[in-house]
This record gives structure tokens, sequence and C-alpha cells, in this order.
């Protein structure tokens, strides 16, 4: 049977009334099946952690048949799944993660929340990010002192990126915010609606993952007028600014960690971990990252909560943040025993959300963040495991010397439908609104370049075709759109080569534009739901359904032959990733059906 004959449901506007439903509210589901495939349908859900049973009614529309019910949303995340009753006497359970023959767990039901979503400008959003001292150098940087920590270098130097080598976190380009506001026409002619750099404020490394105090902005970017100027230039052009913030440690250079280091009896003693023995917890055994007590609720109103927060007082003018990127926010406010995440990350919602009604917080997470998704805290996930791996699985060159990080050996080559699976897992755990709400990344300045994992420019153009269309907020690193390489995180962090423009990927910078375009034109690229058409080893084709529009999306990693997808009307081309307007060979292909 053709997947597109399977009985389908998600939480798009088709499927779903409203995907933010008010609590003890009803709310209509609906699941669609091909007419006489399925006899009889029933919803689960849950009543304080009880199964209770609603029986569906059905009504005909030409070959399909609409089964609709009514949940009642009782829990500020309530789940759900329907019992199909096949025409042949057998029965299935339609879960988020698909079709399944026996009685699972409740792990991949469909969900919906009670909770605030995203702002629609991040859900909408096109996200690119900045490494600011790769990215470009304003003239006033020439006349910057090099710092004494930092190992200068010149712009078309290599990047040291051996995790040995000490110069990796100390080598120093120079590159500036002003340099940014200059680049900017590059940054918007890419699609991009949103800038995030990493963190700004000073730190005695390249990275500045490391603060040494959240109150100025670096002199060596330029201080705070030059972010200031950069936030002025892309408020004109109707962009948004996020910000980076580690909220889970500081430098040991902080002023803060100083204090405590220098003093037991110091106020801010308690606000890093410090054990019995004077020695203190650090982010994965590195000493110059000590971890903040998110217990303390001194720190915590200096750090994320009330309006004297730093995620508060830069987001008023003159800076006027839009949101923030919390740098590894799993890992914020967990220690052992210990676990106040969900309290921080409610924290620095509400704060941002109190100085911008509109605001968007993003968590790291780079594995499982299901459980940190559901509630009134981060709106979304840096999606690695449900999209960045499967992609690079799917598309990695065997013979490419990228590296995954975190991982002992390289990600796994993989066929298409082991990669669907993967896609349909990772979206059920997550749900489908805070998919739609976390950033589909091919690679960030924490990986390898998506254009050395697949090792041609063309495999290149079919991830971004992927980024574009799946669910989720395409985020592209500072050079993946002219085909910048890199093994992993650090070699990735290489500078822009504004200077060597004959070196550019042309063609791959004007397919992430027209694929930007595609994605503003059409709501069902961004608010549609996913409904899987095909999967071979080597194709996925995918409908992306909205009341406005369908988009059905083509992807091929090698040659194939033309699909017979049984559409009820001939498709009408948008666009093709490859500049012949391939449609049988390695790319994607959008098609208005």
């Amino acid at each position: 049977m053709s997947l597109l004959h399977e009985p389908h449901h998600d939480g798009s506007p088709l499927y779903l009334d409203t995907e933010t439903p008010a609590l003890d509210s009803t709310v209509g589901v609906r699941v669609r099946a091909r007419a006489g495939d399925v006899e009889q349908v029933w919803l689960r859900t849950t009543y304080d952690a009880e199964p209770v049973f609603h029986e569906a009614r059905s009504t005909r529309d030409g070959d399909a048949t609409w089964w609709h019910a009514d949940l009642l949303v009782h829990s500020p995340v309530t789940h759900y799944r329907f019992l199909l009753v096949l025409a042949d006497g057998s029965q299935q359970w339609l879960t988020a993660a698909g079709l399944v023959d026996h009685d699972g767990p409740d792990t991949f039901d469909f969900r919906v929340s009670t909770h605030a979503p995203a702002p629609t400008w991040g859900r909408e959003a096109v996200v690119y990010q900045v490494f600011p001292d790769r990215f470009a150098r304003s003239a006033a940087a020439d006349d910057r002192p090099t710092p004494a920590w930092a190992v200068p270098a010149g712009w078309d130097d290599e990047v040291v990126f051996e995790g040995s080598d000490p110069r990796t976190p100390l080598q120093f380009f120079g590159g500036d915010l002003d340099g940014v506001t200059e680049h900017l026409d590059h940054v918007e002619a890419t699609g991009a609606t949103v800038l995030y750099t990493t963190p700004v404020f000073p730190g005695e490394s390249n990275h500045r993952y490391n603060a040494s105090t959240f109150d100025r902005v670096d002199d060596l970017l330029g201080g705070d007028g030059a972010y200031a100027r950069l936030s002025d230039a892309l408020h004109d052009r109707g962009m948004r600014l996020l910000g980076d913030l580690t909220s889970n440690h500081t430098g040991d250079t902080h002023e803060w960690f100083q204090q405590a280091l220098a003093d037991p009896a110091a106020p801010t003693r308690s606000w890093y971990c410090f054990r019995p023995d004077g020695h203190y917890e650090t982010w994965m055994g590195h000493h110059t990252l000590p971890k903040l007590d998110h217990t303390s609720a001194e720190m915590r109103a200096a750090m994320v909560e009330g309006p004297d927060s730093v995620v508060a007082r830069w987001m008023r003018p003159p800076i006027g943040l839009d949101g923030w990127r919390i740098d590894v926010a799993n890992m914020t406010g967990r220690l052992g025993a210990v676990d106040v995440n969900h309290d921080v990350a409610r924290a620095v919602r509400r704060t941002a959300e109190a100085e911008r009604a509109d605001a968007w917080v993003i968590g790291e997470h780079n594995h499982d963040a299901s459980t940190d998704l559901d509630g009134d805290g981060w709106h979304g996930t840096m999606n690695y495991s449900g999209f960045s791996w499967p992609v690079w699985s799917w598309l990695r060159d065997p013979d490419s010397p990228a590296r995954a990080f975190g991982r002992p050996v390289p990600v796994a080559r993989r066929g298409g439908p082991l990669v669907q699976r993967t896609l349909r897992e990772w979206l059920a755990r997550y749900g489908w609104r805070a998919t739609c709400q976390s950033w589909n990344i091919l690679g960030s300045h924490d990986s390898a370049r998506i254009r050395t994992v697949t090792g041609s420019a063309v495999l290149h153009r079919v991830a971004a075709g992927l980024q574009f269309t799946l669910p989720g907020v395409p985020m592209l690193f500072a050079g993946d759109e002219i085909g910048l390489e890199g093994v992993l995180g650090e070699d990735s962090r290489r500078p822009m080569p504004w200077h060597r423009r004959e070196q550019w990927d042309e063609q791959t910078l004007a397919t992430y534009a027209a694929l930007a375009s595609a994605r503003a034109a059409h709501p069902a690229l961004v608010h549609g739901g996913l409904r899987w058409a095909h999967v071979d080893e080597d194709c996925l084709a995918f409908l992306r359904e909205h009341p406005d529009g369908d988009v059905l999306v083509v992807a091929r990693r090698a040659p194939g032959e033309p699909l017979d997808l049984d559409l009820p009307r001939e498709p009408e081309l948008i666009l093709s990733t490859e500049p012949d307007g391939s449609t049988d060979g390695p790319s994607v292909t959008l098609w208005h059906v």
C-alpha cells in the first residue's frame, strides 16, 4: 500500500483544531484514511493517568474517510492515540511514530500542550549563526591590541583544531560585531530573518563560553556600542537578534567566581557548586568552567530570574535582544541528585517574556530533549538527534573524515527506511509543536560541516533541501551557504573568506536563498503537516499539508525512477536544488499539489 494511503494524523491544522487549546477545553482531532480501509476508530486518551476511549464518527470526502473525535484537554500536556479496527477485522494503533500492530507504551503518543507556543516570528524564521571571532573584521579591529591570553592569527591562517593543542581555544582572528553589521546584506541574501551569535561577553578564549562578566560586551568585539549598532541594523531590516547565554557555568576568571574562590564566606560562594573539600564542580571536567548552583535564589536572581538578571537586562534597550539561545541547557540546574532544570527553564522564559511578550528561548540539548520541551520553559531545542544525525546518516560520504562530536565512531550510513523511522520516532518523542519550534541544523560551531559530511556539493544541497522542508526551523552556520568545510567543531570555525569570492560555491548560496523564499511563500512548509508518500533506500518523499495548499517534497541521494504517488492532481514544480532543474538525480524537488 502506498504510504499516502496509510491512516494519518498529526498536529497540523488539517488534523487538529488548534495547537494551543485552553485547559479543560475540548479540541477536535481527525484521522484521514482511505475509504473502505478502516471500519472503526477510537480515540484513546488518559484522565489523571487512567486510559479512556471515545468512539470517532466518520465522514466521506472523495476517496478518503475522515474520522472525527473530541479530545478533552484534561492536563496541561494531554497525550492521545487512536485504535483502528480495519476492514479485515484486525487492529492497529495510530501513534505519532506511525502505525503499530501491537500494544506499545505511551512514549510515542500524540500530545497537545496548553502552554503558550513560540512566537510566530520564531516558528517562521530562518536562523543564521555567527561565531564572531571568525566572521568579519571591521577597520576598527586593526587598532585593538591583542589580549595577553590570545595567540594572534591572520585571517588566512589555518585553524588549530586538535583538542590537545593548547592553542585551539586561544587562536585569535579578531572578528568583531561591526564586521557582522557590515555584512548584513549577505546574511539577508541567504534568506535569514534571525541572527544568532555565540557569546559576546568577555572571556579568555575565542569562543567566549568562559565569561569573565555578564555586565558588558567584550571590548575586542567593539563593546556595548557595537552590539547596539548591530541590533539596530537588524531591527531596521525587520530582522531579529538572539543572544547566547551560558546559564550552566561561568569562566574561572568571572568576578563572581573570583570572589567565591578567594573567600569561603563570600556571598557568591553559594552561587557555585563547591564541594566540602573546597574543590568545585565544572562543565565536563574543565577547570576553567565552574558550574553555577541554581538552588541559590541569589544566583538565580542575578542570572536568570527577574528584572535585574542577565537574561532581562540585555533584552532592554539599547541592545533589545529578541530572545536567547541557552548553552548546555540540558545540564543547567542538574548535578547528581539535584535537578531544578525545569525551574530554571521556566524562570528564563518568564523573565524573557516579561521584557518582550514575543521572546523566543531555545535550549541547547544534543541528545533526547523530550522531557525538557513539554512545559513552559524552552520553546524548542537545537535538534541534533531528531534532525542532524538522521540526515547525516542518509547523506554521509563513507570516506568523509567528518567527526560527530560525542561519538567514538562516525555516524553510520543508513538507507531511507531507517532514516524515516528515526525522523518519525524523534518527532513523536518531542511532539508536533515542539519539533516545529526547534532548529533543523546540519551543523554548528560544535560539529563538522555538512559539506565535509557529504563530501559533495550536490548532496550538501540535498541536505539543505531537507533542512528547509521538514518540520522545524532552519538554522545555518555562517559559511554553510558557500560550502565551507570542517571535520569537527573547531575546524568548522574557519574565517569567512570575504576576500576570496572566487572560492565560494555560488550555486549552493543561490539554493539556500531559493529554499528560504519557498518556505516564506508556502505556509505548508512552516505550519503544514507531514504525511509520508514514498520511502526507499535512496529516496524520501513526503507531503507538507495545509489548508492553503500542499507541497510535495522528493529528496533523492542517488538517481531513481519517477515516482507514481497516486496524487489527486498534476503537481506544479516549485524548485529543484539542482541548477539544471534535475528531479531524477540527487536533488530535492518541491512541487505544489
